[in-house]
């Protein structure tokens, strides 16, 4: 918290900009540029107190430089005045309670506060003073693609094996992302195994400006078009210690979305709130760390920009949030290795970070069918009887799964041969009726069998494929089978071993669809069956607010022992290495788009796997929960995302999973899920007015398929996101920050489910602008306000938005089915009677099929009273397909006449200005022209 930018005084603070740096010759890099008087942006706006604070303590630093250190207490009258909200924690451990001597024992500040309501952590108690030393930037020489710096410690800081020299590399990759990256300059340290873009020259015009603080070290960066500072790390000193990383920031709002996995409101709240990332298995709940662990976050500054922050790290990692508002990273291992972008609009700055982490793979079309699955269907038969109900009522089910009952004793790679016998002929029947089979894996290989008797583990034990522990023997832990070994996916011969583990199943069992579970990954025990040994590996200086207070709780020990670094290192990845090579596996089992559902997940998950949202449970509030969980996801950059529709554990109702069908039907990876012993949930288990209710909303998510498919090509292409919050089409409006519990499929179609029970209305927000029924056309000019909507038990909202063209098409009951069926486009005019709108086309399965040119892309357009569809791509698939009706809402006057390129034809005009035009019979492969006079 101290002022680390220059001040009108005779303090030799030393600041350094970007412009500054590029006028500057490098044998000068080392120089004190002229002072310049600026107040640090962190306490402007924060009142003349906070201002009035840092002034009185530039003296205070001047005395510490002077001196070389000053060990006492500081001084109250400092420490008093710093403003609550800025205290930065100085002693963040969760286990010790801190007294005013162990503080002052590092140096800091110590003031009692009174303690938080309902026993969450409030003001820090102990906190940085201003004047508390840092690095310094010795050095600052230009580079081909931006700057090298050297930072300097010269006091220690109180976390074992600092590291007193550190070198900074600042990379201007493009005009919208920044590199940062700080790491020791005597000797490498670990970092992350990620494909990463490599910047070739230096960005031209960037729209951001960088400074440094030199005395101590800080960066300070902006956006040049508004001024408005984006990152300002001189609020609290940078710690790097070989097994403690600490650094702060300021921030623009407190807008602030992202850091997973967590289960909590999209919008993050900043009032002390820490978010640990070290992935787990626990059912969803508030405050714990869960599966996959994300360090990314996106902020919307004040006018509506937006920008992203990258850390590039899988260590245990908390993220502190404060109202100042500001942040600090904590990471227990690696480096300081961040990406920044700039946008300006949130859409653009996800599309930004999946540049870097890469963008998401295209799954298969029956992908985006509805699933079915349940733990504890108990046979194969049993299995079969589900699916056949599913048909005799005609509900649409695009994939049947299996849980982990259809093992032998739990075993990967086997199947129970009296219960599960018939599982071949139900998948052989499954393919007949153009269905798909997904089958549970979970990583740990049962270790107990007789020798000889389970290849998986013996040809694993031989080829030392399996994690170890420190003392290179395989670690035992426990999970369904019992005593099991967990495959070290870092290794590239165990890929090759999953391979043809899932090659000699495959035969017996032709799946096509694989479930990764448990792949924190997760253990019954703490560690393994003899525990974790001592070590600053598996008990090191500081432990972030991991659920169990132990890097083991419910995992493999952190000293395990793998081919790429130490478990330490490499457990967050654990899920993403398992998904990519399950993800290879199938393709070269298959020859087709794989189709993956991994519970762990980390930065580059979506090129490889969809996720599911774990383990909930069958109460309402886990089915508001699910949204925010799937928003975050599509700002993960892992856009195939959804919950276990119903509720996992617990017993639903028919209310409940009613309004949870409707939902689940616009998750963007739909499955209805639920545990052993607990009654059926699937649409056939209810009652007829149920049943139809979920069947209906079915026909409609199958409707949708065209819509769907293109989004998530434009997904796959770009980066875009395919389930999205409100305030990412309408930024400039603050009060669709907040919105959680609707959402929108690409820009155009809102959800507005009902999430609470013994209701017939639900309540939702309409940006301004009109918005139309989806299923009558009938339309509402809205200024920006909440509306109250009809809600009866068989009806789920949903709005289109004015200027957008949907792609839709009579549903069958699986999609292979749907996909003969003639599409219909429906046209959502604007006030200015325009529109736009795209489809893309392909088999639906082929590996590439854009990339060799194998598919079809049309766009849409409505302007003065003319609907076109141009034919930008065509391929052979496109032949099979009609248009044969266009449904044109907001057409302001009937018409006269209708003509198709140029000769007239039959059409409807309702009272609510819905004009329709059927029976065209247009192959989509030809382009067309519709005027209505």
């Amino acid at each position: 918290m101290r002022s680390y930018q220059k001040l009108r005084t005779a303090v030799p603070q030393l600041v350094v900009s970007q412009e500054e740096e590029e006028e500057e010759e490098e044998d000068a890099a080392t120089s004190t540029p002229t002072a310049r008087s600026r107040l640090a942006p962190w306490w402007v706006g924060s009142g003349l107190l906070v201002t009035a604070v840092l002034l009185s303590t530039i003296t205070v630093w001047v005395l510490r430089q002077v001196s070389g250190g000053w060990h006492g207490p500081v001084p109250p009258s400092q420490c008093h005045l710093v403003p609550e909200s800025h205290r930065y924690d100085c002693y963040p451990e969760r286990s010790v309670v801190v007294t005013q001597e162990l503080c002052e024992s590092r140096g800091c500040c110590f003031v009692e506060t009174p303690p938080a309501a309902g026993g969450k952590r409030g003001v820090p108690w102990c906190f940085y003073p201003p004047d508390f030393p840092s690095y310094t930037l010795q050095s600052l020489n230009q580079t081909a693609l931006g700057m090298a710096g050297l930072l300097v410690r010269r006091e220690k800081a109180y976390y074992p094996q600092d590291i007193p020299t550190l070198r900074m590399d600042v990379e201007f990759q493009t005009d919208t992302r920044l590199h940062i990256k700080i790491t020791d300059a005597a000797k490498p340290r670990y970092e992350v195994p990620l494909e990463v873009p490599q910047a070739t020259k230096r960005a031209e015009n960037p729209i951001y400006s960088l400074e440094f603080s030199r005395e101590p070290f800080g960066v300070l960066l902006r956006r040049r078009g508004t001024g408005t500072v984006l990152l300002n790390t001189t609020v609290a000193p940078l710690i790097f210690a070989d097994q403690f990383l600490q650094i702060s920031t300021a921030l623009p709002s407190r807008f602030l979305y992202g850091l997973g996995e967590h289960r909590s409101t999209l919008l993050h709240s900043l009032d002390w709130n820490t978010l640990t990332l070290w992935a787990r298995d626990v059912a969803p709940t508030e405050s714990f760390n869960l599966y996959g662990a994300h360090p990314f976050y996106l902020l919307m500054e004040e006018g509506g920009d937006a920008h992203g922050v990258f850390l590039l790290n899988s260590n245990a990692m908390e993220v502190a949030l404060q109202p100042a508002p500001g942040l600090t990273w904590r990471t227990i291992g690696g480096v300081l290795d961040f990406y920044i972008f700039l946008g300006p609009d949130p859409n653009m700055v996800i599309q930004q970070y999946q540049e870097v982490i890469g963008f998401p793979a295209m799954p298969p079309l029956w992908a985006l069918g509805f699933h079915l699955c349940r733990w504890g269907y108990g046979s194969s038969n049993d299995t079969w009887q589900t699916v056949r109900a599913m048909r005799n009522f005609q509900i649409p089910q695009d994939a049947q799964w299996n849980d982990i009952d259809y093992m032998d004793g739990y075993r990967d790679f086997t199947f129970d041969p009296q219960k599960f016998a018939s599982l071949p002929s139900l998948v052989g029947d499954l393919h007949k009726h153009g269905q798909h089979y997904v089958m549970i894996l979970d990583p740990g290989i049962s270790s107990t069998s007789p020798h000889g008797s389970y290849w998986p583990f013996d040809e694993g034990l031989r080829r030392g494929l399996f994690l170890n522990t420190s003392q290179g023997q395989p670690l035992i832990g426990q999970v369904w089978p019992g005593y099991t070994a967990f495959p070290d996916f870092s290794n590239a011969d165990t890929r090759r071993w999953w391979l043809e583990n899932l090659q000699r199943f495959h035969a017996h069992v032709p799946f096509d669809g694989l479930w990764i579970d448990m792949n924190e990954p997760s253990n019954f025990m703490d560690g393994s069956e003899e525990g974790c040994p001592p070590g600053e590996l598996d008990s090191p200086p500081y432990t972030p607010a991991v659920l169990g207070n132990s890097l083991s709780a419910k995992t493999v020990c952190a000293s395990a022992q793998q081919n790429a670094s130490v478990h330490y290192n490499l457990h967050n990845l654990y899920g993403l290495m398992e998904a990519e090579a399950t993800a290879s596996a199938l393709i070269q089992i298959r020859g087709k788009r794989p189709f993956v559902i991994s519970r762990s997940t980390f930065p580059s998950q979506g090129r490889y796997s969809g996720h599911w949202l774990g383990d909930n449970r069958s109460q309402w509030k886990d089915m508001y929960y699910s949204i925010p969980g799937m928003l975050s996801f599509s700002l993960f950059g892992i856009p195939l995302v959804g919950a276990d529709i119903c509720g996992f554990s617990g017993s639903t109702s028919e209310e409940l999973c009613t309004r949870w069908m409707q939902l689940g039907a616009f998750y963007p990876f739909a499955r209805n899920h639920n545990t052993q012993n607990e009654k059926a949930q699937d649409p056939t288990a209810f009652t007829p007015a149920a049943r139809t209710a979920m069947k209906d909303v079915l026909l409609t998510r199958y409707s949708l398929l065209p819509f769907l498919y293109t989004l998530f090509h434009r997904a796959h292409l770009q980066g875009e996101t395919v389930a999205r919050p409100l305030f990412f089409e309408f930024p400039w409006d603050k009060a669709t920050y907040g919105l959680d519990r609707q959402f929108l499929w690409g820009q155009s179609l809102l959800v507005t489910p009902v999430l609470e029970p013994g209701v017939d209305s639900v309540t939702g927000y309409f940006p301004r602008g009109v918005w139309y029924d989806f299923y009558t056309g009938s339309s509402v000019n809205s200024s920006g306000e909440m509306l109250k909507l009809s809600a009866p038990l068989e009806h789920l909202n949903l709005h289109l938005r004015e200027g957008s063209i949907l792609p839709t098409q009579k549903p069958s009951t699986t999609s292979k089915a749907s996909r003969g069926n003639p599409l219909r486009l429906v046209v959502a005019l604007s006030p200015r009677a325009t529109a736009w709108g795209d489809l893309f086309w392909d088999d639906g399965e082929s590996l590439d099929t854009f990339e060799q040119g194998n598919y079809s892309y049309l766009v849409f357009n409505a302007t003065e009273n003319i609907f076109t569809s141009n034919v930008l791509h065509a391929s052979a698939e496109a032949t099979s397909v009609t248009i044969d009706a266009v449904s044109i809402y907001g057409v302001q006057e009937p018409p006269s006449k209708v003509l198709l390129n140029g000769r007239e034809q039959p059409f409807s005009y309702l009272d609510n200005q819905v004009l329709t035009v059927s029976s065209l019979g247009l192959g989509l492969a030809q382009g067309f022209s519709l005027q209505w006079l």
